[in-house]
């Protein structure tokens, strides 16, 4: 007869779940401040049209390089355009540059990875000889190789850091197959005739997602931080778009007599890096069996 389950008991929840991830948050303070923090920025970034007074794009000659007061909170810049409208605004595309070079990054070194794990042989040579090529300059030194020749614009952009934050994903996921591919699951399946992309797809990726996870979440702010980076240099976002590190590069000349202007953006990066990797640390305490008291 079989055992029922006694009223109030509390299901176990599965390692690697969304929820086991959000039970793991849930218990580290400084990750909830930080991705409350980040939850706010991207409300008010879609809302800042709406609720604030100015908007990021109206030029005043009047009022520009005002200091911070009632009336513009973070003051203006040279042409007498509200920052805090900008910075508010512009956190769409810092934001949304870094989860989708990740995004990209991740499906890109997934893919290779996986291939190159499963087949091994010459084509695991071949691959990992690539992203050796890949990995052999620094990221951002890649990043801006690859926007030179693609040109500016926030799709270029999210390419060019998905392509030089490619390597590390793929070499994981690579690590993580060979060291299960042998698993007596894995040549159950092959015992079946199962296709070669269900085995990967459904029984190796599925059983290495929680690396991959961990280093999403530490990457994206990497990534925003790069694309600022590239924006500053003139790579990126272009004006009049109120890109964090287009806001700074336009700001520069000023810094002495008015450092609002450079000091504001630069805060707003400062803060968005340090939540997200509150929120990448905490993610990793919850997923790593290494750190389990």
């Amino acid at each position: 007869m079989r055992k029922q389950q006694p009223e109030g008991t509390i299901k176990s929840v599965k390692p690697g779940s969304l929820p086991y991830i959000w039970k793991g948050i849930s218990k580290n303070t400084g990750a909830m401040v930080g991705l409350s923090l980040l939850v706010l920025l991207i409300v008010l970034s879609f809302l800042s049209p709406y609720i604030l007074k100015h908007d990021y794009w109206t030029v005043n000659m009047y009022v520009r390089y005002s200091p911070p007061s009632q009336e513009h909170f973070f003051g203006c810049d040279e042409l007498g355009r509200d920052i805090l409208s900008r910075v508010l605004y512009g956190a769409r595309y810092t934001l949304a540059i870094g989860f989708g070079a990740v995004a990209i990054a991740t499906s890109i070194g997934m893919l290779i990875g996986a291939v190159a794990g499963y087949y091994g042989g010459k084509l695991d040579a071949v691959l990992m000889r690539f992203l050796d090529v890949v990995q052999s300059f620094p990221g951002l030194i890649f990043a801006i190789a690859i926007s030179t020749v693609l040109g500016t614009g926030i799709f270029n952009t999210i390419l060019a850091i998905g392509i030089a934050f490619m390597p590390p994903f793929a070499r994981l996921m690579r690590a993580n197959i060979i060291s299960i591919r042998g698993s007596e699951y894995v040549e159950a399946a092959r015992s079946i005739n199962c296709s070669t992309f269900r085995i990967i797809t459904k029984y190796l990726i599925q059983n290495t997602v929680s690396p991959i996870i961990v280093m999403v979440s530490l990457q994206i702010s990497q990534a925003g931080l790069t694309a600022s980076m590239l924006s500053f240099l003139g790579l990126g976002v272009k004006e009049p778009l109120p890109e964090w590190g287009t806001m700074i590069a336009s700001a520069r000349a000023y810094i002495r007599d008015y450092p609002h202007m450079v000091m504001v953006p630069g805060l707003f990066i400062m803060i968005t890096v340090l939540c997200m990797n509150m929120v990448g640390d905490a993610i990793r305490d919850a997923l790593d069996p290494r750190l389990k008291d």
